[in-house]
């Protein structure tokens, strides 16, 4: 008999993303490594060139050396290249590169675009990719414009037009690096604390990037005379409530604080108020100084870290809308009903499933990644859990600790930040988890005694 020849499955998408993801860090940190990365030619450890590659490439924006005063102006155009690629995510990128060279993207390509943007529907999804390329330069391009002619007043035309590239990406791809060190080593965007044309335009552009790009498609395509999806109402209405909350909240707690906006104008808070509210969650830039706020504020920093952004967006975090399903899940039995639902339509129960191991997961990561740098580094514990959840939600806010981290503790953040961007059901997927048939076993249905 003849020895039939089993073709080798090839890799999942999930894993083909984590791999895809790792090689991509790996590349920017020997980038960095390289002595030319530095302002003072000598090459950067590679902790700090592994933490810095890792931090642009999940778009966290922690980073251990403040990005002007450190890197190179070749330093700073891979931390932005890593920036656009890993907002984007790489497979995204690698569809652009396609378009560019009229390459037709094959079924299998398809399927991990899609497995990559959060979208299980594979009918029109180059035509989607298209339109999120053309439609993420055109607003990076717009904000650019915009942020170059207010900062060529502070830093001249040639300084004005990088300084606004570079922020209008980073904002858009809620990345957090700024450019901003000559005012300051890690001073963020401090000088533009209650600027209208700063503060309103980065907001802008993290909010877009934080949405996702399926939403986009929806917002876009949707006719006047039928429904937004579930996922984009949910999205959209949390988002809204989220970002009120947030800047009231923000208002209420720091109001008469002298170290962050007690001796602003109203109209200055007010812009700080929602500048903070809409970085806090998912970017990372700065205005008020994080070691300054209150007990309270922080607390809701860290609590809207937690949250995130939304899913197939450049956001991290559990995403808004795990937080919507679990709420309208808990709130479902006090209405009477078995199934949460909202806007006239139930929510799947996988989507309950997945939230829930989404949350416990996210709980799980923080909570002792945030008792490991305790100990590592003789932190409190609050300011453990205020830097291991910018990693995980990866924000990128700190209270000025990442720099002093030991070694142990920043690869403890590199790992939270890879979990954070790649998502932990891709990657639980991607290790853990054979595809089979398993999930369509049901066994005898028990009732356990809650609340």
């Amino acid at each position: 008999m003849h020895r039939i020849a089993r073709r080798k499955k090839p890799p999942s998408p999930v894993r083909v993303i984590t791999v895809g993801f790792s090689l991509l860090i790996v590349l920017g940190t020997l980038l960095l490594c390289l002595p030319f990365a530095t302002r003072s030619g000598q090459s950067a450890g590679p902790v700090t060139a592994l933490f810095t590659a890792t931090s642009a490439t999940c778009v966290t924006g922690l980073v251990v050396e403040d990005t002007y005063l450190f890197w190179s102006p070749f330093g700073q155009a891979v931390i932005l290249l890593l920036i656009q690629v890993g907002g984007l995510g790489f497979m995204m990128a690698a569809a652009g590169f396609s378009f560019v060279v009229r390459r037709r993207i094959t079924l299998r390509e398809r399927l991990l675009l899609g497995q990559s943007l959060s979208v299980e529907e594979m009918s029109g999804i180059v035509r989607l990719a298209r339109g999120i390329l053309v439609g993420t330069f055109a607003i990076e391009a717009m904000g650019a414009v915009i942020l170059a002619i207010r900062f060529a007043r502070d830093f001249g035309l040639r300084g004005g037009i990088v300084k606004g590239i570079w922020t209008s990406v980073s904002a858009f791809c809620n990345a957090g690096f700024d450019l901003m060190g000559e005012t300051g080593a890690f001073s963020s965007m401090a000088k533009y604390l209650g600027d209208p044309a700063v503060t309103l335009t980065i907001s802008l552009l993290i909010i877009l990037g934080g949405l996702g790009f399926y939403v986009w498609s929806d917002l876009v395509t949707c006719p006047k005379n039928r429904r937004y999806r579930l996922h984009t109402s949910l999205v959209l209405a949390t988002t809204g409530i989220l970002l009120l909350a947030g800047t009231l909240g923000f208002l209420a707690f720091e109001w008469n604080n002298p170290q962050t906006l007690g001796d602003k104008s109203v109209f200055d808070r007010i812009m700080a108020a929602v500048f903070h509210s809409s970085s806090v969650r998912t970017a990372g830039f700065d205005q008020m100084g994080q070691a300054g706020l209150t007990s309270a504020s922080r607390a809701l920093t860290i609590l809207l870290m937690f949250i995130g952004g939304s899913p197939g967006s450049t956001a991290g975090g559990i995403k808004t809308t795990t937080l919507a399903v679990l709420v309208l899940t808990a709130v479902a039995p006090y209405r009477g009903r078995n199934q949460a639902s909202a806007f006239g339509r139930t929510i799947a129960q996988k989507s309950v499933t997945d939230a829930l191991s989404v949350l416990v997961t996210g709980l799980f990561l923080v909570i002792c990644s945030s008792f490991l740098v305790s100990w590592a580094d003789k932190l409190p514990f609050e300011t453990a859990v205020y830097e291991c959840v910018s990693g995980f939600a990866t924000v990128g806010l700190s209270l000025g600790v990442t720099p002093t981290l030991s070694v142990f503790s920043k690869l403890v953040l590199v790992l939270l930040m890879f979990t954070g961007r790649v998502g932990v059901m891709t990657i639980g997927a991607a290790a853990l988890f054979r595809s089979s048939g398993e999930g369509r076993i049901k066994e005898p249905e028990g009732r356990v005694m809650v609340g």
